[in-house]
């Protein structure tokens, strides 16, 4: 029976390429990558403080565990 290991990994959207590649050539298998909401930059429009939307990228691995059965 195969064991896993599983890796939670921020992505950077500049860079995501890269990121998936490394991960990738160490034998982790991407598994999903979600987006979560998150305050973006403030701005003040007359006298109200505005939150611009943002989104959060997390990958999701998992790579056989070394001592699978």
């Amino acid at each position: 029976m195969t064991t896993w290991e599983y890796a939670t990994v921020p992505l950077m959207v500049h860079a995501t390429k890269q990121i998936l590649d490394n991960w990738g050539r160490d034998g982790w298998e991407l598994v999903n990558v979600l987006a979560m909401p998150a305050a973006g930059p403030a701005a003040t429009v007359g006298n109200e403080m505005i939150q611009a939307p943002s989104v959060n990228l997390v990958a999701y691995f998992k790579r056989p565990l070394g001592d699978s059965l």
